[in-house]
């Protein structure tokens, strides 16, 4: 039985993606509603100083996506400049990935369970079939942001619950 790819990241991506742009628009609603809290104190709120803001969380969580999406389907991973600022930029990227991972369906992902997959973080290469790929890699990381981009929210005062972040069943 073939590894239902499609089904097991490009599903589950797509929801969470639009759960993320639903919880930023949470986030842009409590800000409006305190007119003592700046958009940037939000958008590059932290959990820890040495830790990366929410703006990153997002641009992570949309690139694992994408960057999933095309390797598992064999094409070139496209790129995306990483200058989101405000919650319109955020809100316009959230959707170009859902977008971008909208056009494609589950034909797209033939024998990727087994398609080699090579990830090249500065300095080092690793090489995986497609499912390691999905499970040690891209699946965990990309919820690791989405959930990471929550928790800055909560942090924060953003009235995010676990229903926020699953999303309607």
């Amino acid at each position: 039985m073939q590894y239902p790819i499609y089904d097991l990241t490009i599903m589950p991506m797509l929801r969470m993606l639009k759960n993320l742009d639903d919880i930023v628009r949470e986030a842009e609603t409590y800000q409006k509603a305190d007119t003592n809290i700046e958009e940037s104190a939000i958008v590059q709120a932290r959990l820890f100083p040495n830790m990366r803001p929410f703006v990153f969380q997002i641009q992570a969580a949309t690139d694992t996506a994408k960057g999933a999406a095309a390797r598992l389907a064999g094409k070139s991973v496209p790129a995306w400049s990483d200058n989101e600022k405000t919650f319109a930029e955020l809100h316009e990227r959230l959707n170009k990935a859902i977008s971008y991972l909208s056009e494609f369906e589950a034909s797209d992902f033939a024998s990727a369970d087994e398609r080699e997959i090579e990830l090249k973080p500065a300095p080092d290469s690793y090489k995986l079939i497609g499912k390691d790929y999905i499970s040690w890699f891209a699946m965990p990381n990309f919820y690791f942001h989405a959930t990471t981009a929550y928790n800055i929210l909560r942090a924060n005062g953003v009235d995010v619950g676990k229903g926020s972040y699953l999303g309607k069943v």
